[in-house]
């Protein structure tokens, strides 16, 4: 068979699920949502490379994310376009040219397995283009302003799904006639329809969904405890043991860096000295996470010397530590710091700051605790030459927290 490539496509702005991240970035079980696709990818022995393609203003954040799960196959992150297709053109483009047949994935269908991929990877191998999907179970209405205009017969009605696949050829083709034309399909294999070449749909899995709001998370976390065979129940049934972690951080300012704190850029401000992005309440926060589960510090998961963590964001080193907790078998309950600083003012930030914490970790903004204060004129802080924070975090067993649904 010839060389296979797959393109995961996670640029899309997902406002439908009202995070403050792209839903590819949210925990899902031990992993970020996006990871659980690369995972298949990654295993697959029909896949040779892929790459990943995300907002261009994410692709730092993505490659930070990826870089503790020594991703053999990734092949790149690359900033996508304005729309799904200029996205996926834009992977094709920074797939290896020996790949010659494509498998285009959503990185918001978390729960493909092997069988599938595979499956429809061999398929096309043989037609040249192949789309997964499924059966419509329900009766399907055509409405128009309310009100049912037809029935159609739902026998030969599918649901497509990801990943779409074909021969590397047809894709490039098809995506330059779009270009050409000025045609924007709802899928790639729309705009391989358009060719007048035949498309042929590959029988998938109804667990094969895709994570587009809230409900889908908790839909997907369930389907994902009944693979691995764990219990699901509600929290409230067992009083989990508690532990707790305290962690400490410190940055000098200095001249020419944007200054992050929490995950949030603030403005018109001095940044500070540091190897990642220097997110002091980020880093003392992952610190009181791994202390918690009697870990090492965070300077031994991202070492100042390796070139990788160079200007890192930290928010997306905080996503990694949660997985790092979670292969331990806890996950956070609840987090609580204080930053002190003479400048700049924290106040009209801390909102943000809960926001992106709550959704890297999974966790409620309501158990995010951030306070900021002064140095009243003493000490470092006090003499305005860099920012402290200080931060607890209480974590439990992952299995405390599955929920029913």
């Amino acid at each position: 068979m010839d060389k296979v490539g797959g393109i995961i496509a996670a640029a899309g702005r997902g406002e439908r699920m009202g995070a403050p991240l792209n839903k590819a970035y949210l925990p899902l079980g031990d992993r970020p949502v996006l990871l659980h696709s690369l995972m298949t990818f990654e295993s697959s022995g029909c896949v040779d490379a892929y790459v990943v393609v995300v907002p261009p203003s994410e692709v730092p954040f993505c490659r930070a994310l990826l870089a503790p799960y020594g991703l053999r196959k990734l092949a790149g992150v690359v900033g996508g376009g304005a729309i799904r297709q200029e996205s996926v053109a834009k992977g094709l483009q920074a797939l290896p040219e020996a790949c010659k047949l494509v498998a285009v994935h959503d990185g918001a269908r978390p729960l493909l397995t092997e069988e599938v991929l595979e499956g429809a990877i061999r398929r096309a191998g043989a037609v040249g283009a192949v789309v997964v999907g499924v059966p419509v179970k329900d009766t399907v209405k055509v409405v128009e302003e309310k009100l049912i205009r037809e029935t159609p017969d739902r026998s030969g009605l599918w649901l497509a799904q990801t990943p779409q696949v074909f021969r590397r050829d047809l894709l490039a083709k098809a995506f330059a006639e779009a270009a050409r034309s000025g045609f924007k399909g709802t899928d790639d294999a729309s705009l391989v329809e358009r060719l007048g070449v035949p498309v042929e749909v590959y029988r998938g899995s109804y667990e094969n969904i895709k994570v587009t709001t809230p409900g889908d998370l908790v839909q997907a976390e369930a389907i994902l405890a009944r693979r691995s065979g764990q219990e699901v129940r509600h929290a409230a049934q067992a009083a989990p043991p508690v532990r707790t972690g305290f962690g400490y951080d410190v940055h000098p300012f200095t001249p020419g860096r944007r200054l992050v704190l929490g995950g949030v850029e603030i403005p018109d401000s001095e940044g500070l000295a540091g190897h990642s992005d220097a997110d002091v309440l980020l880093h003392a926060l992952m610190d009181a996470c791994l202390g918690a589960v009697g870990l090492r510090d965070i300077g031994h998961y991202f070492p100042p010397s390796e070139q990788r963590w160079k200007d890192a964001p930290s928010l997306a080193l905080l996503a990694a530590v949660r997985g790092i907790l979670a292969e331990a078998g806890y996950l956070v309950g609840q987090v609580d710091a204080v930053v002190a600083a003479e400048r700049p003012r924290l106040a009209p930030y801390i909102d943000q700051m809960k926001e992106r914490i709550s959704a890297v970790l999974g966790i409620p903004p309501g158990a995010v605790g951030i306070k900021a204060t002064t140095g009243e004129g003493l000490g470092f802080v006090g003499r305005g030459e860099g920012i402290a924070a200080w931060a607890v975090a209480t974590v439990v067993p992952k299995q405390s927290l599955l929920h029913a649904f």
